[in-house]
This record gives C-alpha cells, sequence and structure tokens, in this order.
C-alpha cells in the first residue's frame, strides 16, 4: 500500500536543557513531505536542520507534537518498535558511509536484511546495486571503490529493503564536486523513476538545486519553501537568512557603557 505522506510532522517542538539554559531546536513545525517527493531541508547553522530530520526519522523524540512515520504514530513507541520500524521501512545515508570494510559490497548492501532477522535474496541485493549503477562491482570491497561509488553502495544498502523514504544527512559532504553530481544525480532518478521520497539536510545550494523542493529553516522554525529550485536560487535565499541571523545576534549583544569622563 503506497502512503501519500510517509512523514508527517505536526506541531513539532524539540528543545534541549544546557548550562546557559534551555535552547529551543525545533519551534512548533508542522510539515508533510509527500510520496515521490525530493525535499532538501536547509538554514544556517544551528537553525534544526538536523534535529529535524532525527526527529522525522525516529532517531530523537520531539519535546512535544506528534511525528507519523510510514503511517504509524511514534508518539509513545518503545525503542525497540522504532529500531523495527526503521529497520522494515527506512533508508538512510550519511556524510560518512558507514560501510563495513571486511565485506563486499553485495554483502554491505545485504546487511540490513540479516540484521532484521531475514535471508537476504542474491537477485534482491544484485537489484539494489543495478539500481546503483554497481551491478558489476558486488564483489568488491570498499577499499576498492572510489568514494563515491562507496556512496552508492551505502544508497543501495539503503533501497535494499524498499524503504518508504530515504533519509539523507549531508550525503554529499565527503565527496569532491564531480562525484558529488552523480550522487545527487542518481538520488534525483530514483525520485523521478522509482518513485523514492527522499529527505536530505545540506548546506550546498548545489546539492539543494537536484531536489524537487527546498524548505528553509531559521530559529527552528520553517520560513520559506523553493519549488523547482537553482543553486542561484537557494544561494540567494540563505544569504538573507543568514544575514538576519547575524543581525539578530548582534541585536542581542549587550551594549557597553562608555567609560566615564
Amino acid at each position: 500500500m503506497t502512503i501519500s505522506n510517509p512523514v508527517q510532522l505536526w506541531s513539532v517542538r524539540k528543545t534541549y536543557s544546557t548550562s546557559a539554559g534551555t535552547v529551543v531546536a525545533l519551534d512548533d513545525v508542522t510539515f508533510e513531505f509527500p510520496a515521490g517527493s525530493f525535499t532538501a531541508v536547509m538554514g544556517p547553522s544551528g537553525s534544526g536542520k538536523s534535529t529535524l530530520l532525527q526527529c522525522a526519522a525516529g532517531l530523537d523524540r520531539p519535546t512535544a507534537g506528534r511525528v507519523v512515520l510510514a503511517g504509524t504514530d511514534l508518539t509513545g513507541k518503545s525503542e525497540t518498535a522504532l529500531t523495527l520500524l526503521r529497520r522494515e521501512r527506512v533508508g538512510f545515508v550519511f556524510q560518512s558511509f558507514n560501510l563495513v570494510s571486511a565485506l563486499t559490497a553485495e554483502q554491505n548492501v545485504a546487511l540490513p536484511l540479516r540484521l532484521a532477522g531475514k535471508k537476504p535474496g542474491k537477485e534482491q541485493v544484485q537489484a539494489a546495486l543495478a539500481a546503483v549503477g554497481l551491478g558489476e562491482r558486488g564483489r568488491h570491497r570498499p577499499g576498492e571503490l572510489s568514494g563515491g561509488q562507496q556512496q552508492r553502495v551505502a544508497i543501495a544498502r539503503a533501497l535494499v529493503g524498499s524503504p518508504d523514504v530515504l533519509f539523507a544527512d549531508e550525503p554529499t559532504g565527503a565527496l569532491d564536486t564531480a562525484t558529488s553530481r552523480e550522487v545527487l544525480a542518481l538520488l534525483r532518478t530514483l525520485v523521478d523513476e522509482r518513485g523514492l521520497t527522499v529527505v536530505m539536510v545540506t548546506h550546498d545550494p548545489v546539492a539543494a538545486s537536484y531536489a524537487r523542493n527546498v524548505v528553509f529553516l531559521a530559529d527552528g522554525r520553517i520560513v520559506g519553501e523553493l519549488a523547482d529550485p537553482t543553486a542561484e536560487g537557494v544561494a540567494s535565499r540563505m544569504t538573507g537568512l543568514e544575514a538576519e541571523a547575524v543581525a539578530a545576534l548582534a541585536s542581542d549583544a549587550p551594549v557597553e557603557e562608555a567609560p566615564a569622563c
């Protein structure tokens, strides 16, 4: 059954206690990520991008509000239940490839299925590698692959269980420019041709331009969206947000009194 909105956040708030007081990472965020969408999440440093991804993916619990992931309300779920849900319905790709160096590409791709207590089918694993253009490299270990190829293996590993949604956290952060574009083009192809749902956190306007939609965060709130983005359009919007953030910090800074004459 296809879920029309595999990721839903309703009035999500996330706070952290620090020695300096309470930090609000997410402030009343409501947003839905439709099936078959490719959404980039952007914002200045400290805007709440990674926190949004972690809460949306069930890796962290919001302080208030609701998260519905793959049709399941995460409120009150045990850690075991959340782990099982992520294994069954969610894929993850991170900046670091997190491949096991002693295993071949095929074995790395099959690993999530084995951890879930399933016997991975050879055709299933090969199909995942073929989907990322590595059908002939299944017997190679990570050390025998380029950085871009390793990230493709990581994407195949995320795809092998046919997830409802793929979360990507700075997936091209460790790659050079040309390889980054190859990986991003692959993600876009998986969205356009296979209907995959991708939620990607990035700081890079060029990376965001591969998405269908960009969501901008500032101070833990959604402050704008941009459909069919260009790198220039994203960069312009980010420049404005960062200028506003600097101005806000300056206005909060204590004013020094002039010395008495």
